[in-house]
């Protein structure tokens, strides 16, 4: 003992002499933890599990909209002698519905109904080197350009 007369080491209780704890009330305080452990677990998945389903989704409509402004980028002449510098991210190809060929991205159908939503004509996809119509086609992507602003928080 130190001179306070506490013990040094230890609490200094004989615990041969100390009741047992009750063993019911120490069941019920595990399972309660147990259960409020699982059901925050449980929250916390899911709140991630919608955080991923929502980023996948806005990841998709990314890639659609890329594929629009590509289809409308290669439609333009003269531009093929310009040059992209691409990153080395491998990009996983995707099987196109109406063909058996795989290809890169977003399927055609997925591009074609974003043309529609968006007012455009999707038979550009098939005719690259048409021209571009004139007036018609500016007024109605005017008019959907609050789609854009769905992909931003």
């Amino acid at each position: 003992m130190d001179e306070d007369g506490l013990p040094l080491m230890g609490s200094g209780i004989d615990l041969t002499k100390v009741p047992a704890i009750q063993q019911k009330r120490t069941v019920a305080f595990l399972n309660q933890f147990v259960v409020h452990t699982v059901q925050f677990l449980n929250r916390f998945s899911t709140v991630c599990e919608e955080k991923l389903a929502d980023l996948s989704l806005r990841i998709q409509q990314i890639e659609t909209t890329l594929n629009i402004l590509d289809a409308k980028l290669s439609s333009i002449p003269g531009l093929d002698d310009v040059t992209v510098e691409v990153s080395p991210v491998s990009v996983t190809g995707v099987t196109n519905e109406t063909t058996s060929e795989p290809s890169q991205g977003v399927p055609v159908m997925a591009i074609r109904n974003k043309m529609i939503s968006e007012g455009l004509d999707p038979d550009l996809l098939e005719r690259p080197d048409a021209p571009v119509p004139d007036g018609e086609g500016e007024r109605k992507t005017e008019e959907s350009s609050d789609s854009e602003s769905s992909f931003s928080d």
